[in-house]
């Protein structure tokens, strides 16, 4: 074992103030396994650290390392009345900066794909987003997918994890990218149009490798930013979830009944009114009065018009609920099942207890599997190997 691994143990455990033996104790070893592992005879086992890590509010990184823990540098933009608050966007950064650094050390970060590439100075920055969607659109036919789908298919083909969950008052997204990951957080709201374009929005910032700094957008709307890169953004949204020829092809399909034209658009292509009307009038398909006209109608009013109150409904319910990234979390509690670390990582990305996760994963015995669950406990939670796991030798 690293005699510096050893060093920064023995600086967690000073900073316990605790006896060898309470220490012990509370990382799950002997106090005989842990004096082999300060003298360098026994290895310390991957669950060990990540044990030694969490009772010294560390990381398994700086166990090893010395690195101190990844922290996302904030890059904020803020507009519109309510300001987003910054330390909070950090803050649920860092959650999920956590999860990632426990699965990079584990080996099981995930080898991201390949994504289309921006000729910055190539091109104004609006003619960035226009073609940086229409090669998007070439493997993600994005209007016809629900929301939903739009993120599981996101995820699949570019590497991106989506999570909805709790964000600062006024934050509608947040965009972080780093060598190992991609990384998309939507705040939960009714407001499901609004969401679908900041995920659009987002996934631009993603592409464009804007997001290397953490990137908070608040009150994310078509044609109100002036920042280039989020011109860009605006661009790339309404190209991906408007797509020209589709919109016209459509528009001409629904001229009949012309009363409910506009709001069978905003059904199908699942915008909002204001969106979609600022798509028709860049398209030449209606006039500023027009567009004037529509953009006051709301998205609930044109579901209930066209018939599609239940559907409506549906997305509302959808955007509203809390949603982990499928792969992060699963490797996770991979990681727990295979012995190597703790649920703390998992309950920490999912901002739970840890002992309130314990209890809902933990196999209940039945008589078909009582040995099976026992053997399952004793090697989750007393994991021992006198040669240790070379998982975490530097």
């Amino acid at each position: 074992m690293d005699p510096h691994v050893i060093e920064r143990v023995r600086t967690v455990m000073d900073a316990a103030a605790m006896t060898k033996a309470a220490f012990a104790r509370t990382v799950g070893l002997t106090p005989d396994k842990l004096s082999k592992s300060l003298s360098g005879v026994r290895r310390f086992t991957s669950l060990d650290l990540a044990l030694i890590a969490e009772a010294g509010g560390t990381t398994v990184d700086w166990l090893l390392t010395g690195n101190e823990p990844l922290r996302p540098a904030l890059a904020a933009r803020t507009r519109g009345a309510t300001a987003a608050d910054p330390a909070g966007a950090q803050e649920v950064a860092a959650r999920f900066a956590g999860a990632y650094e426990v699965l990079e050390l584990l080996g099981r970060a995930r080898e991201l794909p390949a994504v289309p590439e921006v000729d910055a100075a190539a091109e104004r920055y609006a003619a960035q987003g226009e073609r940086l969607a229409a090669e998007v659109l070439e493997r993600l036919p994005a209007a016809e997918l629900a929301t939903d789908e739009l993120i599981a298919a996101m995820e699949d083909l570019f590497g991106v994890d989506v999570a909805i969950t709790g964000l600062p008052q006024g934050v509608d997204g947040l965009a972080w990218q780093a060598d190992s990951f991609r990384l998309l957080l939507l705040a939960p709201t009714d407001l499901w149009t609004r969401q679908r374009f900041t995920l659009a929005h987002e996934l631009c910032h993603i592409l464009a490798r804007d997001a290397r700094g953490v990137v908070v957008e608040s009150h994310v709307a078509p044609g109100r930013q002036k920042d280039l890169a989020e011109v860009r953004a605006n661009v790339f949204a309404s190209h991906l979830l408007m797509p020209a020829r589709e919109l016209t092809e459509a528009a001409a399909a629904e001229a009949e009944p012309a009363d409910t034209a506009f709001e069978r658009l905003v059904v199908r292509f699942r915008v909002s009114p204001s969106a979609l009307a600022a798509r028709l009038h860049q398209l030449g398909l209606v006039d500023a009065a027009r567009r004037k006209q529509l953009r006051a109608l709301t998205t609930e009013a044109c579901h209930l018009l066209a018939g599609a109150g239940d559907d409506y409904q549906k997305q509302a319910s959808r955007a509203s609920a809390e949603r982990f990234p499928p792969r992060v979390a699963s490797e996770l509690y991979r990681a727990y099942l295979a012995g190597e670390t703790t649920l703390r990582p998992l309950a920490a990305l999912l901002d739970t207890d840890v002992e309130r996760l314990h209890r809902l994963l933990a196999p209940a015995p039945t008589p078909g599997n009582g040995a099976e669950h026992a053997e399952h406990i004793e090697h989750v939670e007393q994991l021992d190997a006198e040669e240790g796991d070379p998982v975490f030798q530097p």
